[in-house]
């Protein structure tokens, strides 16, 4: 392929405007060429001079779209993406990659017979954050690590009358997805997970909290949310035969493209909050936060592409998020550890 990349993106709620429009127009090699929505006023207000188009039979069967990004709402992904995988085009699919493990499984199998790339939005590997604590673990600033906690917490004491508070599987399909590719990247499959997930809030539709615990044999690794905490700045807790690192806050690149920002600045994806290190000696250090950046997402997808890189999050990672995901549902059905 030469020239720049088409793409249609499907749905434009959080994640097509926040996620995905924005980096489809900041990135170089990547054009927008089309938007399935059924509010074209809506996407107007943010990109007047978009195409709107009513389905994605419409979308598929439009000229020049190379690459489909699919956001639409989880329990249609695998259907999206099958449909355009098997119209010839490639394929990004926002988390969860699907709603059960069978499906995900499906997706993988058919991008393979397809030959056309399929990748996932893992986004939270560029956050700044979770860069900052890859280059501690690469630098033995933590020595092993024995304990890691890692939450994504919220206020949010009320359910919205939102599809995506009744999702399949709550919050651990819609926040979990991110906690557990993170682990992933860091320490690979675990031996088993134990999983605790519940339903906190009254009358919340689907799962507002999780706590997993993923079990590898010099290490715990534990994944928690829950939508009741009003202190909810706790990000990482990290210790390790070295010395711990703590974390607080958020990496800021969501609520700057929600805001409606675009994607560029000397300042962009910079978290001032440092995280703290406390080494052996009891030493307490200010570490500052690499900068965050999802361009790098985008970027190498572009190259994934044209054959000069390579796939930014391949499939077979997706899968294995889709794994302990699953395995965590039965945990918590059980009552017991499930192996992986």
């Amino acid at each position: 392929m030469s020239g720049d990349i088409g793409v249609g993106l499907i749905g434009y709620g959080l994640g097509g405007r926040a996620f995905h429009a924005p980096y489809v127009r900041a990135t170089p090699g990547l054009t927008l060429r089309a938007i399935v929505s059924r509010d074209a006023a809506k996407v107007h207000a943010d990109l007047p001079g978009a195409t709107v188009v009513p389905d994605v039979e419409t979308l598929l069967a439009a000229p020049g779209i190379d690459l489909v990004i699919v956001s639409s709402p989880d329990a249609l992904h695998a259907q999206h993406a099958l449909g355009a995988l098997a119209a010839g085009k490639h394929v990004v699919v926002d988390k969860p990659f699907a709603t059960s493990l069978a499906d995900a499984r499906r997706l993988v199998a058919a991008s393979e017979r397809a030959d056309r790339l399929l990748t996932v939005f893992h986004n939270r590997r560029w956050d700044a954050d979770f860069l900052t604590l890859r280059a501690l673990l690469a630098d033995g600033r933590l020595g092993a690590v024995a304990t890691f906690e890692s939450h994504f917490d919220r206020w949010r004491p009320t359910a919205a009358a939102t599809w995506k508070e009744a999702r399949a599987g709550g919050s651990w399909f819609d926040l979990g997805p991110h906690l557990v590719d993170q682990a992933l990247v860091l320490f690979g499959l675990p031996l088993g997970i134990t999983a605790d997930i519940a339903t906190l809030r009254t009358d919340a539709p689907a799962p507002d909290y999780f706590h997993a615990t993923l079990r590898y044999p010099d290490k715990r690794v534990v994944l928690h949310s829950s939508k009741i905490v009003a202190d909810h700045r706790l990000r990482f807790a990290v210790h390790g035969t070295a010395g711990s690192w703590i974390k607080h806050g958020i990496d800021p690149q969501e609520a700057a493209t929600f805001s409606g920002r675009a994607p560029g600045g000397d300042d962009w994806g910079l978290d001032t909050e440092d995280g703290l290190l406390t080494d052996a000696a009891g030493t307490q250090q200010g570490i500052p936060t690499l900068r965050g950046d999802y361009r790098r997402f985008w970027s190498a997808l572009v190259a994934a592409i044209h054959g000069t890189g390579a796939n930014p999050v391949p499939p077979r990672d997706a899968l294995a998020v889709m794994e302990v995901l699953d395995a965590g549902e039965r945990s918590a059905a059980g009552h017991a550890e499930v192996l992986l």
